[in-house]
């Protein structure tokens, strides 16, 4: 893959996790209910998404931060049935909620060209 998609998905991931933090509460709302601590579960996965996006930008880390993101997309995949499920997302049509899972897929095979 060239460095343009590198930086991208380097960019992509960091802006994500930081916006775990600035803008909270659309993430809080996609945990499922059965999952505890979801403050917690947000802030975590927001430290992982930008310590994983910066480790894609340099050689030594690139493979880990890639396995590492593919591993976060598949414990997130919960979250994003739940949205396409759920009732309490009814103002985004149904389409785009069940969009989002094979862009799952995507995102992994995205990552994974970095391993």
């Amino acid at each position: 893959m060239n460095t343009l998609s590198l930086y991208l998905q380097a960019i992509l991931y960091i802006a994500a996790g930081t916006n775990h933090f600035i803008n909270p509460k659309p993430y809080l709302a996609l945990m499922p209910p059965y999952l505890p601590a979801h403050a917690q579960l947000v802030i975590i996965s927001g430290i992982a998404e930008i310590v994983l996006g910066v480790g894609l930008l340099f050689p030594a880390t690139r493979s880990l931060s890639a396995w590492g993101l593919i591993l976060l997309l598949i414990a997130v995949f919960p979250a994003n049935v739940f949205m396409a499920m759920s009732n309490r997302f009814r103002k985004i049509p149904a389409w785009l909620r069940w969009a989002r899972l094979p862009l799952q897929g995507l995102l992994i095979w995205w990552a994974y060209q970095y391993t």
